[in-house]
């Protein structure tokens, strides 16, 4: 009899428990985590077409979340795309173009708030592992941006003495924990990155599982120069490229794990994406864009649509997918809207897209459509639902021409688009132009290009934007002491 009572008395206990936790859990603000991979092909991951490795972790996270087929980032290119991820603008509107290189003058603004500092009004956790590119002074690290640790490489992992084209043009790459620096990275730290970046984050997950976090972790991979563990490597039929990503995807398995042992699993939403379509000129070491034209550093379909999957149960339904348009500026002021925190006073171009990510019926995108600005600041396209209007202008381009082999890339060559009209939903390759038969779409699109002249600019017609804000800025005392971090030897001349 009394082991019949102490049985009820245990199960009502943990009923109790079980409410209290539920209970803790709906009050508590959501966890964000967010794995983003560089240089990542929309055709790079299992549920996206990819063949000759398998990604059964991003698959699960797609069978038990939302694939997104339409995600874009905002510029295909390194710096700019993270700019607009973190900030929720364009990067033009902030000053932060193309890719920036070790010593640069510039970078994140400290008026700018970044969706770290965003969530700090709420009192999360927040971190940065791996691959930063927003500027490598210490005033432009993650740590003094709304981040409470940071661990990684502060530029791209191409950016040193080893480069193939242009090697003797970078410093020694550094390996930067907040803002301390703690040595040059050798091959093995290359290889090793993967792995250390993945254990930051569990432990981090499992430090503040009792507390709100944002976990940013910002791969170096699939960037080249390509490095994977050993405990990877040679494991694909596709070679190093399809080891590189098998480790990313190990990586989103342990993330993933620590969320769920954890128990936190439905309060935290889980984002995989990347900054940019594939570096196709490298070959064999560089991705593919699936069925989509070019890729990384151009504003084709190829260059920005990335593969991306998401995952929060009980609020993102399971095994769905949606091909309505959205952008990574769009996150910042959906995660501001779902945790109740304030927008910064100056103008972001995000919008909130929740309704698109949750899945809600009729769900549309908030936009009027989205402006594609490349280089110094040339828009070089608009799209709006699912027209897409090129304008004229250069791009670089293999030419049908295979890629380099053995991480030396291939030249490219260059081509000039018109004035071209494309229909995404019927033709994503980007294949036939159908602007003689649209005239009325075409007038439609040119005008909403010419609204993103007069608020941010466009190079190729010679305009200056009305909405512009500047970049955070070194002066000559703090970028002659940077050169004496980065080039103690002497910085040589430009290549």
């Amino acid at each position: 009899m009394k082991s019949c009572l102490a049985t009820i008395l245990v199960s009502a206990l943990a009923a109790v428990a079980s409410v209290a936790i539920s209970a803790e859990q709906a009050e508590r603000l959501p966890n964000v985590v967010i794995i983003f991979a560089d240089d990542l092909g929309y055709g790079d991951i299992g549920v996206f077409g990819a063949e000759g490795y398998e990604t059964p972790n991003l698959d699960r996270l797609a069978a038990e979340g939302r694939k997104f087929t339409r995600w874009y980032a905002s510029q295909p290119v390194c710096s700019a795309s993270r700019t607009g991820l973190l900030t929720g603008c364009y990067s033009n509107r902030i000053g932060i173009h193309g890719a920036l290189g070790p010593g640069s003058r510039h970078g994140i603004s400290a008026e700018e708030m970044t969706m770290a500092e965003m969530f700090k009004q709420k009192d999360y956790a927040t971190a940065c592992f791996g691959k930063w590119h927003l500027g490598d002074h210490e005033k432009f690290l993650p740590t003094n941006h709304g981040f409470d640790h940071y661990f990684g490489f502060p530029y791209s992992n191409d950016m040193w003495p080893e480069h193939p084209t242009a090697g003797k043009h970078f410093p020694p790459l550094p390996i930067i924990e907040d803002t301390t620096r703690l040595r040059t990275a050798d091959e093995r730290d290359q290889r090793m990155m993967t792995t250390w970046l993945t254990a930051k984050a569990v432990d981090f997950i499992n430090r503040n599982r009792e507390q709100p976090f944002f976990l940013y972790v910002p791969h170096p991979q699939c960037h080249v120069p390509l490095y994977v563990s050993d405990r990877f490597a040679g494991k694909t039929e596709r070679g190093l490229f399809g080891d590189v990503i098998s480790e990313i995807d190990w990586s989103v398995g342990e993330i993933v794990n620590a969320i769920d042992t954890n128990g936190l699993s439905e309060n935290t939403l889980v984002i995989f994406t990347s900054d940019n379509g594939p570096w196709l000129s490298y070959g064999t070491n560089a991705g593919s864009a699936g069925p989509l034209r070019e890729g990384k550093g151009t504003s084709w379909e190829g260059g920005y649509r990335e593969p991306t999957v998401m995952r929060w149960p009980g609020k993102i339904p399971a095994g769905t997918e949606t091909d309505t348009p959205a952008m990574n500026i769009d996150l910042l002021p959906t995660f501001a809207k779902l945790i109740g925190a304030k927008l910064p006073d100056h103008k972001i171009d995000g919008l909130d897209v929740w309704p698109i990510i949750a899945g809600e019926p009729g769900a549309k995108n908030p936009h009027e459509g989205y402006w594609h600005y490349y280089k110094q600041n040339e828009l070089e396209a608009v799209s709006m639902g699912d027209w897409k209007l090129v304008l004229p202008h250069t791009y670089r381009t293999l030419d049908g021409k295979p890629g380099g082999d053995n991480g030396l890339p291939a030249p490219y060559a260059s081509a000039k688009a018109g004035l071209e009209l494309y229909d995404l939903a019927e033709d994503y390759g980007e294949t036939k132009d159908v602007a003689a038969e649209h005239p009325e779409v075409v007038a439609r699109l040119q005008a909403f290009a010419e609204k993103a002249r007069a608020e941010l600019g466009d190079s190729l017609t010679k305009q200056k934007g009305g909405g512009v804000r500047e970049p955070g800025r070194l002066t000559d005392e703090e970028a002659a002491a940077l050169d004496a971090i980065n080039w103690p030897e002497g910085k040589p001349g430009k290549p």
